[in-house]
């Protein structure tokens, strides 16, 4: 696969279920334009992992609109079964209100444009991107379906990225930098 971080992002236009479980809205790169923009993949609604992470960003959300960042998941799943798992009980699997919008990559062209799909299966890995205000994508972390990923993680990489310079091992902000 070619490489993509500190390249242009690839584009994308996709429709959304809103974290409020009522409305519908489309999303594409130019929305984020300008902002930091965390976007994370994962493979399917309605499963044992995908919640817990979705939760997880979304408690953490204000950390990252503090930062200037947004948050945006993505799956292939449809809009209709993102709104269908926002709306389900979250004691029956639902992932319940949401402070940021998921994605529909019904196509799985984004998916595919982002190296995340699994082609066989139609289904995206997880992958976590982190793509800077000028639209260049700085951070990318790819991984199995089974482990679900760190917020605390992600969050310290984008305060990372933002500080401008080398930053050590488990930098946090206010550390000194190299």
């Amino acid at each position: 696969m070619e490489r993509i971080v500190g390249k242009s992002a690839p584009s994308f236009s996709m429709k959304t279920a809103l974290g409020d479980g009522h409305d519908f809205g489309e999303v594409s790169l130019d929305t984020y334009k300008g902002k930091w923009l965390v976007m994370f993949f994962y493979p399917l609604d309605f499963t044992f992992v995908c919640p817990t992470e979705i939760a997880g960003y979304s408690k953490k959300y204000d950390e990252f609109k503090q930062a200037g960042a947004d948050v945006l998941a993505v799956s292939t799943d449809s809009q209709y079964s993102h709104q269908a798992w926002i709306n389900q009980d979250t004691s029956q699997g639902g992932v319940g209100k949401l402070n940021f919008p998921i994605a529909s990559d019904l196509t799985k062209s984004v998916s595919r444009d982002y190296g995340v799909l699994i082609e066989e299966e139609g289904i995206a890995l997880r992958g976590l991107f982190i793509i800077d205000p000028e639209g260049i994508v700085r951070y990318s972390v790819v991984h199995d379906l089974n482990v679900g990923r760190s917020v605390d993680e992600t969050l310290r990489v984008l305060h990372a990225l933002q500080a401008g310079g080398l930053c050590p091992v488990d930098w946090h902000p206010g550390e000194k930098m190299l």
